[in-house]
C-alpha cells in the first residue's frame, strides 16, 4: 500500500521528494559545460552522422534513469521494456538488472536510426521497404533509440522523422503474433485468462515503447510526410509539436479493424485536438489530410513536401536549441506537471520550480546578452 502525504499542493509519495530533487540536481549538472558552448549556442559543429548497423543478437534493458529523470510527480511502478513479452509484468520489474545506454552514435538497430547535427538529434523510422511498419524490433528499440539520445549532454532537441514515401502505416499485425495468437511464447496453448494475461503483458510493453518518447525530458518535434495510421498517430501523439507535408494523411484506424485503440491516441489526442475531434476520428477510423489535421490543431505548420517538412522541423529545433535548456527543459516539466491538475496547482509547482532554477549561468548570460545586444550562449548551468 503507497501512503502519501500533503506537500504544498501535491501529493508526493513517500521518498518521491528525494527522487525529484536528485533528478533535478542530475539534471542541472549534467546538461553542459562552458566548453559545449559553441556547439550548444547553435555554431555549426562537425558532429553529423547517421548509426545504423546490423542488430546484435542481444539488447540492452533500459537505463534505470529514465523512471527518475522526469521530474514529474509520479508513480515509481511505470512499465520497463523487457526484451520480449512477458506474463508477469510485475516479476519482471522487480528482476530486471538496468545497463547504461548506448550513445547516438553507437546505437544499433535495423528499423530506426539517429542522426546527430550540433545539438539536433533526428530519430529516423528506417523501415522503408514496409512503409516503417511497427514490428517487433521497432517496439524493442524505440526506448533504446531515445535512452541513446539522452544520454548525450550536447543534445537539446529531438526531430522524428521517417525515410521512405511514407511515416508509418502503423503496428505490423501480421509480424506481432504475440498479440492476437492463441498460445504462449513458447507455443504452448493458454486458456482464455492465459491469453488475456499474456495480452495485456504485451500491451503494456508497447505503450511504455511509446511513453518512453512522451517522457523524453527534450521537446520532441514530429515531422509527418505520407501515410501516417494507428500507431504512427500514437507516436507522433506522444511529441510535443506536430509538423507535416502538404501531402500527409492520418488515421486513427484501429476501428476499421475491429481494435480499440490502446497506445496513447486516445489519452493524449484529447489534450490536443479535443474530445469531439478525437471522437470522430476514433469511431469513423478515417482518413484526413495535412490542411484538416492542421485545422483541428493535430498539426502545427504544413511544409511543401516531404523534404521540407524535415528541413522545417530542424529549424525549429535549432531555434529551440539557441534558448537556454535549463528553461526549454523546465517548460516542458511544467507543462507536463499542469496536465489534470488546477491552475492554482501548477502555479505552485512553478513557482517549486524556479525557486531551485532561477539562480542559474545561464539566467545571468541571458542579462549580460541583452545589455550586450547580441546572441546568448547557454551552457545549462
Amino acid at each position: 500500500m503507497r501512503l502519501y502525504r500533503h506537500t504544498s499542493s501535491f501529493w508526493v509519495g513517500r521518498g518521491d521528494e528525494e527522487k525529484v530533487v536528485a533528478a533535478a540536481a542530475r539534471r542541472r549538472c549534467s546538461q553542459g559545460s562552458p566548453g559545449r558552448a559553441a556547439a550548444d549556442s547553435g555554431v555549426k559543429v562537425d558532429r553529423t552522422g547517421t548509426s545504423r548497423a546490423a542488430r546484435p543478437g542481444t539488447r540492452a534493458s533500459l537505463p534505470s534513469y529514465l523512471a527518475d529523470r522526469d521530474v514529474r510527480p509520479r508513480p515509481d511502478d511505470r512499465p520497463r521494456l523487457p526484451a520480449g513479452p512477458v506474463t508477469d509484468p510485475a516479476a519482471y520489474a522487480r528482476s530486471m538488472t538496468p545497463s547504461p545506454a548506448s550513445s547516438p552514435h553507437t546505437f544499433t538497430s535495423d528499423v530506426l536510426a539517429i542522426e546527430v547535427d550540433g545539438p539536433v538529434a533526428t530519430l529516423w523510422l528506417d523501415r522503408p521497404e514496409k512503409r516503417n511498419a511497427m514490428g517487433p524490433a521497432f517496439w524493442n528499440d524505440l526506448p533504446l533509440a531515445m535512452a541513446a539520445i539522452e544520454s548525450d549532454p550536447g543534445i537539446r532537441v529531438v526531430v522524428v522523422a521517417a525515410k521512405g514515401p511514407h511515416f508509418s502505416v502503423g503496428l505490423d499485425l501480421t509480424a506481432m503474433p504475440s498479440i492476437t495468437g492463441p498460445g504462449g511464447d513458447d507455443g504452448t496453448r493458454l486458456s482464455v485468462a492465459g491469453r488475456a494475461t499474456h495480452a495485456r503483458a504485451e500491451i503494456v510493453r508497447l505503450q511504455a515503447s511509446v511513453t518512453s518518447v512522451a517522457d523524453c525530458p527534450l521537446p520532441v518535434i514530429a515531422a509527418v510526410h505520407g501515410w501516417c495510421i494507428g500507431g504512427g498517430v500514437d507516436l507522433i501523439a506522444a511529441c510535443d509539436i506536430r509538423m507535416a507535408s502538404a501531402q500527409a494523411q492520418f488515421s486513427v484506424r484501429e476501428a476499421k479493424v475491429a481494435i480499440v485503440a490502446d497506445l496513447g491516441s486516445l489519452q493524449r489526442l484529447p489534450a490536443i485536438i479535443g474530445r469531439g475531434h478525437v471522437a470522430e476520428l476514433a469511431f469513423t477510423g478515417k482518413d484526413i489530410t495535412a490542411a484538416r489535421a492542421e485545422s483541428i490543431g493535430l498539426i502545427n505548420h504544413v511544409s511543401a513536401d516531404a523534404d521540407a517538412v524535415v528541413a522545417d522541423a530542424r529549424d525549429m529545433a535549432a531555434e529551440i536549441a539557441a534558448n537556454s535548456p535549463l528553461a526549454v527543459q523546465g517548460t516542458k516539466a511544467v507543462l507536463a506537471a499542469g496536465e489534470g491538475r488546477s491552475v492554482a496547482d501548477g502555479l505552485d509547482y512553478v513557482a517549486t520550480w524556479n525557486a531551485a532554477f532561477l539562480s542559474s549561468d545561464d539566467l545571468m548570460e541571458a542579462m549580460a546578452a541583452f545589455m550586450e545586444k547580441r546572441p546568448g550562449t547557454y551552457t545549462g548551468n
